[in-house]
């Protein structure tokens, strides 16, 4: 005798929604019985954030939520929304339903800025881009680029780790091979302080960090913390560099990405 001719539905909504996403999907595959009880309101609204609405009702896809709850959940698992007026990004980790965030290159602090002739904004055409503008650097002699976001819009009790997120120009990009950049990552709550020198142009005999993100994107792991900070720590960042006898050109920055360590964009 099928379980589903046994309990209530309320029953095995409530047991369902005590799993994972991941345990639901195979939980509809069981039988058409199963399927319409994994696919209720009541079990995707157990795996979206506790503020998922007004996270979305402040972005510009405000009109995701007049979606059942599970499309809303994988929506935000494969299309990032835009928040903070399209400086920021905000999405799911499809198996786990925890946050991840982006901070755009315009939620960034990047010295020197405003003069053309050092950085200028950029609208790339390339449909991988989840930001309206990109920064590129035409040309420095030291790099200064900081953010910070607070601890209580993550997910509670996860494992993070912070990305830069960039690419360099095919043509006219000086300055970034065999030479490092500090990337740092620092957590005042629980006073880890972390730094890391890397390349981010690196010749073929030389260890490569860097990975390549899919979206024609690359990314470099700064960090990583696990987060039980509660409602007052924040997670600052910088990527840094001075050097300047070497004129540094080419770079082109996305972002900062935070999401759970190990899970991919």
């Amino acid at each position: 005798m099928e379980i589903t001719s046994i309990l209530p539905e309320e029953c095995l909504c409530l047991i369902i929604s005590l799993t994972s996403p991941e345990d639901a999907c195979r939980s509809a595959m069981i039988s058409h019985a199963f399927r319409s009880v994994a696919n209720r309101d009541e079990v995707w609204e157990k795996f979206l954030p506790s503020d998922y609405r007004s996270i979305i009702s402040g972005s510009s896809s405000s009109s995701l939520l007049s979606l059942g709850k599970k499309d809303v959940y994988f929506h935000l698992c494969f299309h990032p929304i835009l928040i903070q007026n399209g400086t920021k990004s905000f999405q799911l980790e499809k198996k786990s339903g925890k946050k991840c965030y982006m901070m755009g290159a315009r939620a960034l602090s990047i010295i020197p800025e405003g003069a053309p002739a050092h950085w200028i904004w950029t609208s790339l055409q390339e449909s991988s881009n989840r930001f309206p503008e990109t920064a590129e650097l035409k040309q420095v002699w030291w790099l200064n680029m900081r953010g910070e976001i607070e601890t209580k819009i993550l997910s509670s009790d996860t494992n993070y780790a912070v990305y830069f997120v960039f690419k360099l120009r095919k043509e006219h990009t000086t300055g970034f091979t065999q030479r490092t950049v500090g990337l740092h990552v620092h957590v005042d709550k629980i006073g880890l302080r972390e730094v890391r020198m890397v390349s981010l142009d690196p010749l073929r005999d030389e260890p490569r960090y860097i990975r390549e993100r899919g979206d024609g994107w690359m990314e470099i792991e700064m960090g990583a913390f696990f987060n039980n900070c509660g409602d007052d720590g924040s997670v600052e960042f910088s990527v840094w560099e001075a050097h300047t006898n070497y004129v540094k050109q080419g770079l082109i920055i996305e972002g900062i990405e935070l999401r759970p360590k190990d899970s991919a964009s």
